[in-house]
This record gives structure tokens, C-alpha cells and sequence, in this order.
């Protein structure tokens, strides 16, 4: 057993790069969104990029609930997936997901400040996403470390964040992209479109989208592989 979740992290980040090799995981990001084309409709393409990116964040939550059903049952989770799902959630968000939402919630608050304003604090939000992480993190790493820890607060920790991703992204579905749809006008979204493309602004990194798209790939590789272990 691991004496901490920072060296586990460090082990998986080693492993992940390999099977990345093996597997020629990138072909392609998120930015390839499904049904639109980018230069067809700015504004449609925005929010569909988005809603992908929502669907591969729940796509790696069901993995870390799956493994959380493991240690309900008292048996023991594949803890290299549970520490790369961490990883992701801590990287991913913030470096990718995050700043495009931003974007389209400033452009939103200088063409209706009243709709954006029933959004509320979107920064807050995103920031109770990472406090509750960090929370999850530090019970793995206690459990790693066969520190005492009642298995119900373990399980209750990684749903709450489980649960807080889930609400906050049905929240944006439901009120943030319609009211940016309604609200921001083409020129908004060429705006948005033109600094995402911008190869000088601070926000853009050169792979980036590939590169977690490709971590989020081998999640799900890794978990596939778990599942049929157990199976056995």
C-alpha cells in the first residue's frame, strides 16, 4: 500500500504516459465536437463543445462511482483510477473547461446583466468544485496511508463531490447555455471563437485539449481493464 496519494500520483502519471505510447491515444480532441462544424455556426458550436465536455467529465464521475461502489461493498477499488480521476479533476477543469465558460458568462453580463446575474457567482461555484476535491483527495491519501477513517465518511466525501459536479453542471445546462444562447450576439461569438484560436493569449496551450482528452481515454481503458478483473 502506498505511504501517500503524491507518490501513487507520481507512479500513475509514469504509467499513464507508457500506455498513452502503446495505445497512440490522442486522435483527436474535444474541440471535434459531434454534428457541427465550427466554421457552420459559432454560437451552436460553442455550447456543443461544452456539453461535450460535460458528458466526458460525467463519463470519468460514473468511473469514480463505480470504484466508490467497490469500497461500499468492503471490497478494495482500483486505487491507480481513483488517483487518476483525482488528477484530472484537479488539472482538467480549471486549465480547459473553466475559462470558456468564463468567456461567455462576461459577454453575458454586458448584454444582460439581469440573466447573469440569476446565475449567480459561477466563480464561486467552480471553487467549491476544487474544495470538495481536495477533500476527496485527502481521504484517499489517508486511506493509502492506513490512517484510522470510518469508511462512511470516505464514502460520504467522494459523493458529495460526485454530487456537487453533477448538480452544477445540470444547473449550467439548464440556465447558463440558454441564457448565452438567447443573449450573446454573433459578434460575441466570433469574439470567443477568435481568442480561443489566439495563439498570444495567456489561455492558450498548445495541446491541451489532446492531452486530457487522451488522459480521459486511458481512464477509461484503465477502468474497463478493473472491471473485467473483477469480473473474473
Amino acid at each position: 500500500m502506498a505511504a501517500s496519494v503524491i507518490s501513487h500520483a507520481g507512479e500513475l502519471r509514469r504509467a499513464c504516459r507508457g500506455r498513452q505510447t502503446q495505445r497512440q491515444l490522442i486522435r483527436g480532441g474535444v474541440l471535434a465536437a459531434p454534428g457541427v462544424a465550427p466554421g457552420e455556426d459559432k454560437m451552436a458550436y460553442m455550447i456543443e463543445v461544452l456539453r461535450q465536455e460535460h458528458r466526458n467529465i460525467e463519463s470519468l464521475l460514473g468511473v469514480l462511482e463505480r470504484e466508490l461502489s467497490v469500497f461500499d461493498r468492503g471490497d478494495r477499488p482500483d486505487y491507480e483510477v481513483v488517483l487518476a480521476v483525482i488528477d484530472y479533476f484537479k488539472d482538467y477543469p480549471d486549465s480547459c473547461h473553466h475559462p470558456k465558460e468564463d468567456m461567455i458568462l462576461e459577454k453575458l453580463k454586458a448584454r444582460d446583466p439581469v440573466a447573469a446575474a440569476t446565475i449567480g457567482d459561477l466563480e464561486a461555484e467552480h471553487w467549491e468544485g476544487t474544495k470538495r476535491l481536495r477533500r476527496v483527495a485527502q481521504a484517499v491519501e489517508r486511506v493509502l496511508s492506513d490512517q484510522d477513517l470510518v469508511r462512511e465518511s470516505v464514502t460520504n466525501i467522494i459523493r458529495d463531490f460526485i454530487n456537487h459536479q453533477r448538480r452544477h453542471m445540470a444547473m449550467e445546462e439548464r440556465v447558463v447555455f440558454p441564457a448565452t444562447l438567447s443573449a450573446l450576439r454573433p459578434e460575441d461569438w466570433a469574439d470567443i471563437a477568435l481568442k480561443l484560436a489566439d495563439l498570444s493569449d495567456p489561455f492558450y496551450q498548445p495541446g491541451f485539449e489532446q492531452k486530457f482528452n487522451g488522459i480521459r481515454r486511458n481512464i477509461l481503458k484503465m477502468e474497463e481493464e478493473s472491471e473485467a478483473e473483477r469480473a473474473d
